[in-house]
């Protein structure tokens, strides 16, 4: 059965470039993908393969690279995304807490990524996150605690407290 999925045009464009990257996706899952136009038209002989090829150009449509969003193909690995408009209505606020979530220099996202072990992705009006369930969650509830006001510092020594409990 054919599906189809919209994304950015511009994230499309990138994808509909790069033939390789496309012959790469329709080997690893065994599928046949059509780009046109911000929409991707594709089919699997798989329905589960098909379910988890929808997830990766989701996840590339939101901002990932190709590689974290192959990532998807293994059913350990998750996909969750973040409404940034949920937390503020004004496009200001909004700016305000995806930087938050970013933090200067990229250096909050990267200690999210690290200890939480998890991929994010700040695009358009959402923050996403790939990765394994229990470290998605770990990390999916150090966003929504920056994106509701928490300090950096509560993020941190909640992160760290989390990777804490997992080591044993």
């Amino acid at each position: 059965m054919i599906q189809f999925l919209s994304i950015p045009e511009e994230r499309a464009r990138i994808l509909k470039k790069d033939k390789k990257a496309v012959e790469r996706i329709e080997k690893m899952a065994d599928a046949k993908i059509e780009i046109k136009d911000g929409e991707i038209a594709f089919e699997c002989k798989d329905p589960l393969t098909n379910l988890r090829l929808k997830e990766v150009l989701k996840a590339f449509g939101r901002g990932f690279s190709l590689e974290d969003a192959l990532d998807l193909l293994d059913e350990r690995y998750f996909l969750e995304t973040i409404e940034v408009k949920d937390y503020a209505k004004s496009r200001k606020r909004q700016i305000v807490l995806k930087g938050r979530v970013i933090g200067r220099k990229g250096k909050m996202k990267k200690r999210i990524e690290e200890l939480a072990n998890v991929k994010i992705a700040v695009y358009g009006k959402t923050v996403s996150i790939i990765g394994k369930w229990e470290n998605l969650q770990i990390a999916k509830d150090a966003i929504k605690m920056l994106l509701a006001g928490a300090q950096h510092g509560t993020v941190y020594r909640f992160l760290e407290s989390r990777k804490a409990e997992r080591t044993y």
